[in-house]
């Protein structure tokens, strides 16, 4: 995987700032051009988006040798208005995209769930 990814145009339902924060969710020890090419960003836009995190206090980082350990703030509230007035948290956002990889890895898409609740 190499090169810029093809920019898209349009809207989209799951913000960047989402996709980051879901793919450092999934490996607290990915580095910058794992996460931008998961999320099909440049280094440099998933750069902006760690740094807005951290500046937010969603997301802090600890330097280990030449990577970085991140740690996500689950019990953070989420930024809308509308959701935090809902109370909803990162652990919430982030069991919810949880949820759609779980779904889409499932055979047949048959939306069974890995605990077989059906749900």
């Amino acid at each position: 995987m190499g090169g810029v990814p093809e920019p898209h145009t349009g809207w989209t339902f799951i913000t960047n700032h989402a996709r980051v924060l879901a793919t450092i969710a999934e490996d607290q020890n990915a580095r910058i051009r794992d996460i931008a090419a998961r999320c099909r960003l440049t280094e440099r836009a998933v750069q902006k988006i760690i740094s807005d995190l951290e500046q937010s206090g969603f997301l802090s980082h600890a330097r280990e040798g030449r990577g970085n350990t991140y740690r996500i703030e689950p019990g953070k509230i989420l930024r809308h208005p509308a959701e935090a007035e809902a109370g909803l948290t990162v652990a919430s956002l982030l069991g919810l995209l949880a949820q759609d990889e779980d779904h889409r890895a499932t055979p047949a898409g048959n939306g069974a769930h890995a605990d077989g609740d059906g749900r």
